[in-house]
Order: C-alpha cells, then sequence, then structure tokens
C-alpha cells in the first residue's frame, strides 16, 4: 500500500477527525456533490427523454420523411394524388436504413352528433400500415382492419371523443366537402373500433385513422392512387442525410422533406433543451468543486503541522499533496455514491409511476419521460471527478509553500 494513501485513509478513519473543525465542512461538500450529481443526472435524463418521447410522438404520425406532390399545397389534405407505382415503393431499397414505407391520403371533413360538431382530418391508411407506432397510445379497442374488405371502423383520439361524446362501438357521420361548393358533400358513417390518446394537441385535435380506399371513392381516385408516402429510417440522428438521400431517389415530379422540416417549430423548441442542460451542468459542477475547494483548503489548514512534520521527515510535496488529494476523492466518492443512489431511485419512481405530471399542451407529454442510460451517468460521474482532480491540484499547491519550521511551530 502506498504511503500517501495509507496515511490519507488514516485521516479518513480517525476518531478525532470526525469531531475536527472540518467535520461540518465535509458534510456540505458531500452533499454538494451529491445534490450536484442528482440535477445532473436527472436533468440530462428528462431532458433527453423528452426529446426523444417527442420525436417519436411526431414521427409516429407523420414517419421520418413525407414524399408527396410537388405542388404549393401546405394543407393536411391531399389535393392531387401519387400514383404507388414508384421504383421506391412497397420497399424502399435504393436508401440504406430505410426500414418501412407506407401509402397514406387525407381529407377533412366535418363530424356531427347530436350534441357537437368538430372538425377533423381523415388520415385514409392501408395494409401497410405500421399499427405498432401508434399501439401505445391507444387507451381503449383496437386499431381499425384496413386489411380485408372495406369497413366503416376508424381510430379517433380520446379529446375528439370527450368533446363529441362518443365511445368504442359508436357510429357516427362525417361529412366531406366536394371540391365544387355547389354540390352535396360526401356522407360517410363510421364506427369507432378504438380510441387513441398521444397527449400530443395538434395531432390529437384534428386526426382520425381509418381505410384509405375511403378518401380513394370519395376523391373519385384509382386504387392505385394515393395522397403521399410516410417513410421510417433507423436511426433518428441521420434523418437530415437521410432525407437528402430520398430526395435525390425520387423522381423530379415529387418532393420530400423531413419531420424537422414540416415541424420546425418543434424541433428548434426542442434545441433548447441542450442548451438548458449544459447550462445545469455548468453550474453544479462549479457549485460542487466550490464546495470542494473549500473542503480542501479547512482540510490544508487543520493538518498544517502534520504537513510541516512530513516535510522534515523527508516527504517532497508531491507527496503530500497526493494525500490530500487522495483524501479529497473519498469525499467526492461519497457524494457520488449517496448522489447516484438518490438520482437513480428518482427516476425509477418516475418511470413507474410518472409523479411529475406535465401540461401536454405546452409540452406534448403529459408526464415527465426518462431516458435511463447508464453509459450517460457514467460519462457525468467521470467528469464530474475528473474535472474536480483538476480544479482541486491548484489549491493543493498551498503545500509547496509551507515551510516545516513554521509549520510544526503553526498552532
Amino acid at each position: 500500500m502506498k504511503l500517501e494513501y495509507f496515511i490519507a485513509k488514516r485521516l479518513t478513519t480517525a476518531k478525532h477527525h470526525k469531531s475536527s473543525i472540518s467535520k461540518p465542512i465535509i458534510k456540505i461538500a458531500i452533499t454538494a456533490i451529491a445534490i450536484g450529481i442528482i440535477m445532473m443526472i436527472v436533468s440530462v435524463a428528462t431532458g433527453l427523454g423528452l426529446q426523444q418521447k417527442i420525436r417519436q410522438k411526431v414521427s409516429a404520425f407523420n414517419g421520418h420523411i413525407i414524399i408527396s406532390n410537388f405542388d404549393d399545397n401546405q394543407s393536411e389534405v391531399s389535393k392531387v394524388p401519387v400514383s404507388n407505382k414508384q421504383d421506391f415503393y412497397p420497399k424502399f431499397t435504393s436508401v440504406e436504413g430505410v426500414n418501412h414505407i407506407q401509402a397514406i391520403a387525407s381529407k377533412a371533413g366535418i363530424i356531427r352528433t347530436e350534441k357537437a360538431f368538430e372538425g377533423i382530418i381523415f388520415k385514409g391508411v392501408g395494409s401497410d400500415y405500421k399499427w405498432e407506432n401508434l399501439k401505445e397510445y391507444i387507451v381503449e379497442g383496437k386499431s381499425p382492419n384496413v386489411s380485408g374488405a372495406l369497413n366503416p371502423e376508424v381510430l379517433i383520439s380520446q379529446y375528439l371523443a370527450n368533446r363529441l361524446y362518443l365511445k368504442v362501438g359508436d357510429k357516427f357521420n362525417t361529412f366531406f366537402m366536394k371540391e365544387d361548393s355547389n354540390e352535396m358533400p360526401n356522407l360517410r358513417v363510421f364506427t369507432i373500433s378504438g380510441i387513441y390518446n398521444s397527449g400530443f394537441q395538434e395531432f390529437d385535435a384534428t386526426y382520425i385513422l381509418g381505410d384509405i380506399r375511403h378518401v380513394q371513392r370519395i376523391n373519385r381516385w384509382q386504387p392505385d392512387e394515393v395522397g403521399a408516402f410516410e417513410v421510417f429510417i433507423d436511426d433518428f440522428t441521420k434523418i437530415e442525410q437521410k432525407g437528402e438521400e430520398v430526395y435525390e431517389q425520387t423522381s423530379y415530379m415529387l418532393d420530400s422533406k423531413t419531420i424537422i422540416d414540416k415541424y420546425f417549430y418543434i424541433f428548434e423548441w426542442l434545441q433548447l433543451f441542450d442548451f438548458n442542460i449544459i447550462v445545469i451542468l455548468v453550474i453544479m459542477i462549479v457549485v460542487a468543486t466550490i464546495n470542494m475547494v473549500v473542503a480542501l483548503l479547512v482540510l490544508i489548514l487543520e493538518r498544517t503541522q502534520m504537513i510541516g512534520i512530513l516535510k522534515a521527515l523527508g516527504a517532497d510535496n508531491w507527496t503530500v499533496r497526493k494525500i490530500f488529494l487522495f483524501n479529497a476523492f473519498h469525499i467526492i466518492l461519497r457524494g457520488l455514491l449517496w448522489g447516484n443512489c438518490i438520482a437513480i431511485a428518482l427516476m425509477l419512481i418516475q418511470q413507474q409511476f410518472g409523479v411529475i405530471k406535465l401540461n401536454p399542451e405546452n409540452y406534448y407529454v403529459s408526464e415527465a419521460p426518462i431516458y435511463f442510460n447508464w453509459f450517460y451517468i457514467f460519462l457525468l460521474n467521470l467528469g464530474t471527478i475528473i474535472i474536480s482532480f483538476l480544479v482541486l491540484l491548484v489549491p493543493s499547491y498551498i503545500i509547496t509553500k509551507i515551510s516545516p519550521v513554521k509549520a510544526i511551530r503553526f498552532d
């Protein structure tokens, strides 16, 4: 066992040390380290969790990349059809990283019941639709069957169901306006097979999902004509790169855009979380290191006579400095141990019970999501240790200025 570590361990476990003046300072330092790592882990977990959850919701309803006609249509409604006889459909093999593509078509309408009415967008989907993306949001019933014969089943949001006083199994009338406003609107009677709740107000207040063949018949399209294609990729971090590749692999008559371009205001807002996380990390590390510097200075002051004796016995400055750095390392580890235990416990509680609730109108989710990643936790702990040690090297330099003669006489 090295001499520096042996002495540092004896200092840490010494009984008289626990009743010394440094005792409250050390407790404050441990508490500061613990609070700092708790705040850092929780802020990263919730910040990244919120970003991922919102990205997941937006892509579940829109895909990662949308391919549509090259026109000036800024609405969510499909006006000009696109043939599904494309090289990239039903398998987009020309771009690596694309795992699924599905055809959709949208039509604006009005739901009217005996008690209320609401404007909606009917999103028509086919047998290739990836219902797994919406499975976690279905709170009642099931997704409509669009793979067999044409049927009136639809999936409606809980928000619309509550406003229209509808439940699973109910039927309702939906009116679709024709291009010629003088003509009578098309009437369709739908049956609710399931109710979803994404917590994303923009989608919940607008969309109902059903068979794409309803839109094709209302618009008098051919069976091979659709409104757009939704493309899903494996890695969201490469969405801009894949968006460019998809654009290059499609016809000059088609346009493609990523959900980042379509919902730029949401993703610009999400980027602010990165800045907020960095600010929290910096503040917590600064607070923790300041407390550690104070604790180390108090330890050095309290052990001035010991420093003088060690130097008189032949110990060099670096040997003495390492004793106090080992001591500080012990304090940091205790703080990190308590902080990690508390932070992980808080995250597990939030994951299981959703204690912290959020307003979905402001945050697009009903409860604070948690992104649990051991690698990020390890990096935060490692970064805290490295930064603390680098900072503590400065106050430990005071040891080199202590004279053995004066130190031994110090009282």
